[in-house]
């Protein structure tokens, strides 16, 4: 019972931390957005996205990744068979990507600090793929805690499909950045 409780906290809590990560990311595109606005408007919105970026990620997104990552340790403390799995040393990996990701974030909001309403140096397009970062590791993860074993067994099946995902969210992203362009 204890494990299930767990288990169910840590998948709320994950659902919380890639909802903060996920929005923060958004909240990157949009302050990279306010450069060809007029100064007045640019320095407002500047200010908010600031403001938000932070209080997302002090309020909700490290909360809720300190919550899933012990929740996660816990899991793994009262069912240490997980360790013996190769799906699982696969989810592992998986998670040391989106530790990565999440550091990069991290460098993100306190480089939207120290900018003091300033331009942000990464382009556009690149904060838009970046946006889909998460949600790539996010099809990885689930992927590989549902299909478990089979993971392993089909997984050229399955890098074949998340290789056509990538490209396919890439090319609508690009796409979309171009419409938006031309408007």
């Amino acid at each position: 019972m204890l494990y299930t409780i767990i288990k169910a906290l840590h998948i709320i809590f994950m659902v919380s931390y890639f909802a903060g990560i996920f929005y923060l990311v958004r909240i990157f595109v949009y302050y990279k957005d306010t450069d060809e606005f007029q100064e007045e408007k640019k320095k407002i919105l500047r200010e908010q996205y600031t403001f938000m970026a932070r209080r997302l990620w002090n309020i909700i997104t490290v909360p809720a990744g300190v919550i899933m990552t012990v929740c996660g340790l816990a899991m793994i403390f009262l069912n240490a068979g997980l360790m013996k799995t190769p799906w699982f040393h696969l989810k592992l990996t998986f998670l040391v990507g989106l530790a990565i990701y999440h550091y990069w974030c991290w460098k993100k909001v306190l480089k939207l600090k120290e900018l003091n309403g300033n331009s942000l140096e990464t382009a556009n397009i690149k904060l838009r793929q970046a946006n889909e970062i998460a949600t790539f590791i996010l099809f990885l993860v689930v992927f590989t805690v549902i299909l478990k074993s089979q993971v392993i067994e089909y997984w050229w099946q399955l890098i074949t499909g998340f290789f056509v995902l990538v490209f396919l969210i890439m090319m609508t992203v690009k796409l979309v950045n171009k419409n938006k362009k031309n408007k």
